[in-house]
């Protein structure tokens, strides 16, 4: 199916199909005349993509994740991998992959959070008193009613 097909069916725009592949999330086939094709598989492949950037994860994790299933053989995709443990080079195993990525976007998400709680508290307190003077200074000025 063609570029607007597909990113039709996967709840995208034509652009943001461009850019996932751009970006390494997914390969598009090619026709002899150069357009793209996409299959069913690409589609549900980009809906799961849609999913995880809506979730929080950024390009960088997806794309982690793709590469990572990727590199496995054909029919283990989609199967849970024995151990869960780290290979043998010390980077985190498949099953442990996707845990390390969120639980580093949850870190990364939660620090943020306090940082700009911290900012609103600061903001709050310093200028709450300034705003209500300013108000108060440009409130027009209120003249007795004519009896």
């Amino acid at each position: 199916m063609r570029i607007g097909d597909a990113a039709a069916a996967a709840g995208l725009t034509p652009r943001a199909l461009r850019y996932y592949e751009q970006r390494g999330l997914l390969t598009a086939r090619r026709t002899p005349s150069g357009h793209r094709d996409y299959t069913p598989e690409d589609v549900r492949h980009l809906r799961a993509v849609r999913e995880l950037l809506a979730a929080g994860l950024t390009i960088e994790d997806v794309r982690t994740l793709v590469a990572a299933i990727a590199a496995l053989p054909q029919g283990r995709r989609g199967v849970s991998p024995p151990t869960a443990g780290p290979r043998a080079d010390g980077e985190p195993g498949l099953c442990t992959l996707p845990n390390a990525i969120v639980r580093r976007r949850l870190a990364y998400l939660d620090e943020r959070i306090e940082r700009l709680t911290r900012l609103r508290d600061g903001l709050a307190q310093r200028v709450g008193g300034p705003l209500r003077d300013l108000g108060r200074d440009l409130a027009p000025a209120r003249t007795p009613a004519a009896g």
